[in-house]
């Protein structure tokens, strides 16, 4: 009896197509860094946070020895991104190692306590535009919780994940040169 008049075929085209199936549904969604660990810091110290630091479209920050910090033009963290408002005013900082981000080791919380500015960011060329009446406001406070790396020259950075987090984009500060 040939193998394509008892079903043979038929039974083994199914079952192919239900692996790919199966595999398919169970890659829906999953980045390709979904599970990656978050490197965790553990070495910064204050002062090497002390300054002013730059990011993306003239972001601004500087944090100062007293805690207090200046904002100028920052995003909101992970899904905020997505709403596109940057803030700007005056807040409060800190170092610190308590669990707070996507790792266990240290973490730069600030705190916008007195928005004086909120501004819209410019959408990305191939970003669907969605009316401005659908958008989220700018919230007049905000916490941001900074993830800690070293660069190839031992450089510190600040960044968090910006959009989907599990994307992995990321918001970079550097801080600025002498």
């Amino acid at each position: 009896m040939s193998p394509y008049s008892s079903g043979l075929v038929r039974r083994r085209r199914a079952a192919f197509g239900v692996c790919l199936l199966t595999l398919a549904l169970a890659l829906a969604g999953c980045g390709p860094h979904l599970h990656d660990d978050v490197p965790a810091l553990h070495d910064a110290k204050r002062e090497e946070i002390l300054g002013s630091w730059i990011g993306y479209d003239r972001t601004n920050v500087v944090f100062r020895p007293d805690g207090k910090a200046d904002i100028r033009l920052l995003d909101g963290q992970e899904w905020d991104f997505d709403d596109r408002w940057r803030l700007s005013g005056r807040g409060t900082w800190k170092l610190t190692d308590q669990r707070a981000g996507w790792n266990d080791g240290q973490h730069v919380q600030l705190t916008l306590t007195s928005r004086t500015e909120a501004a819209a960011r410019a959408p990305e060329p191939d970003e669907p535009v969605a009316p401005s009446a659908g958008r989220p406001q700018a919230p007049k406070s905000y916490t941001w919780t900074f993830e800690l790396q070293r660069d190839d020259k031992e450089a510190l950075r600040l960044y968090f994940f910006s959009g989907d987090p599990d994307s992995r984009s990321t918001y970079v500060l550097e801080k600025e040169g002498p």
